[in-house]
C-alpha cells in the first residue's frame, strides 16, 4: 500500500477555517501523541512556505529560544 501522509493529512484540514485549524494544532500539541507529529510538520511545513524571510527568520528564533527552554 502506497499511502502519501502529507496528502491525506492536507485532505483532512483541506475544508478547515482558521478556528478549526487552531483548534487541530491545539489538539494535537495538548495531547502529546507521537503520532500527531507529522500532522504538525506537514502545517508547519505550509506555514514556512507562506512566510517570507523575516517570518521564517522570526520563527527560527522562536525555535531556538524553545529549544533552549524545553532542555534547561
Amino acid at each position: 500500500m502506497n499511502l502519501n501522509l502529507r496528502n491525506a493529512i492536507l485532505h483532512n484540514i483541506a475544508s478547515n477555517d482558521q478556528s478549526q485549524l487552531e483548534a487541530t494544532i491545539v489538539d494535537a500539541i495538548q495531547s502529546g501523541e507521537e503520532k500527531m507529529l507529522p500532522g504538525l510538520g506537514v502545517l508547519f511545513e505550509l506555514i514556512w512556505n507562506q512566510s517570507d524571510a523575516q517570518e521564517k527568520q522570526e520563527m527560527v528564533e522562536a525555535l531556538e529560544q524553545g529549544v533552549k527552554n524545553a532542555t534547561n
